[in-house]
């Protein structure tokens, strides 16, 4: 296949040595590559325009999302390769496995209704934190059939072409609801067993991983009023867990104290047996994961009804970054 054919997206800010990282693991093996940046400061401009990427800076006046930024860095490649068939995106803290590019692109030759073609995400640093390990275990999906992608996917361009590609105005879960729509369309999304990308989190603080999923929820909310009708249902059970999980069990604790005192409080034990439940599941790191999954509920919800007042006010939220 032509290099002609394929094209690469990196979009970023101040990712440092994680973006030359990315950039260094796909020289010579794209027939275009873009790096899109968001007001860098660290001088990654300048690094990937030496690592021969064609460098979008976007304007920073303007609202951003990752979507708008993905969006503009496909636009750059349609000017600058015409005839490309399948357009790779990555995170700038991603470095691209080798192997990967000629493996994806088989796969979408293989299959004509594939619009998109994922493979395993891993983190560089699994044992650096229990955040980090927990974004490791997130993105374990089992291969075959699947309803969304992530940031880091191969497309057929006439598909990404056909549904307009990202929504620029969301400031997450744009990649699950291009996947709606690509689906709508007919086109499927599909992960292959196969090493895709590694990734550096960086997430060595509780506060990082409480605002990684304040952002969880405000997607779901908005997710939600988008596609969560039937059949799509989209993401609708997760907000509804957040929600519960969050705000029931201390409603009933206050009714319960108010009326019978101390013993009021029996709601609460909700949590620890929650935790325990979902620990005898077992896989990996499964008390830490029954823990986080469990006190998660928490900063979701918050992110959700940072949503909904937002929507309520039609006021547009800002990015909610964790790095």
């Amino acid at each position: 296949m032509s290099l002609g054919e394929l094209a690469l997206v990196a979009i970023g800010r101040n990712e440092g040595e994680r973006l030359r990282r990315c950039l260094a693991s796909v020289q010579g093996r794209v027939g275009c590559l873009v790096y899109v940046d968001s007001g860098s400061t660290d001088g990654s401009v300048e690094a990937a325009r030496v690592l021969g990427a064609d460098v979008v800076e976007l304007d920073m006046r303007q609202p951003f999302t990752a979507a708008r930024a993905r969006n503009a860095g496909v636009a750059r490649v349609r000017e600058k390769l015409p005839g490309v068939r399948f357009i790779q995106m990555v995170d700038g803290d991603c470095e691209v496995a080798a192997g990967w590019l000629d493996t994806a692109r088989a796969a979408l030759d293989a299959e004509p209704t594939l619009a998109a073609v994922l493979g395993r995400r891993r983190e560089r640093f699994p044992q650096a934190s229990i955040y980090n390990r927990l974004c490791d275990i997130e993105w374990t999906i089992p291969p075959g059939l699947v309803k969304a992608c992530g940031g880091d996917v191969m497309f057929r361009a006439e598909a990404l072409a056909q549904v307009g590609g990202y929504r620029d105005d969301l400031i997450a879960g744009e990649e699950p609801e291009l996947c709606i729509r690509l689906r709508q369309r007919g086109w499927q999304i599909r992960c292959v067993a196969a090493e895709m990308t590694l990734h550096d989190a960086a997430m060595t603080r509780f506060g990082q991983w409480w605002r990684r999923s304040t952002r969880a929820g405000y997607a779901y909310a908005e997710g939600a009023r988008l596609h969560g009708a039937p059949p799509e249902r989209h993401w609708v059970k997760p907000l509804k867990s957040a929600l519960a999980w969050s705000l029931g069990p201390p409603l009933a604790a206050m009714v319960g104290v108010a009326a019978f005192g101390w013993m009021g409080l029996l709601p609460l034990l909700a949590y620890p047996l929650q935790v325990a439940r979902l620990a005898l599941r077992g896989g990996e790191a499964r008390g830490a994961r029954a823990l986080f999954l469990v006190l998660g509920k928490f900063p979701e919800a918050q992110g959700a009804l940072r949503y909904a007042r937002l929507a309520l006010l039609k006021r547009r939220g800002g990015l909610i970054e964790y790095k």
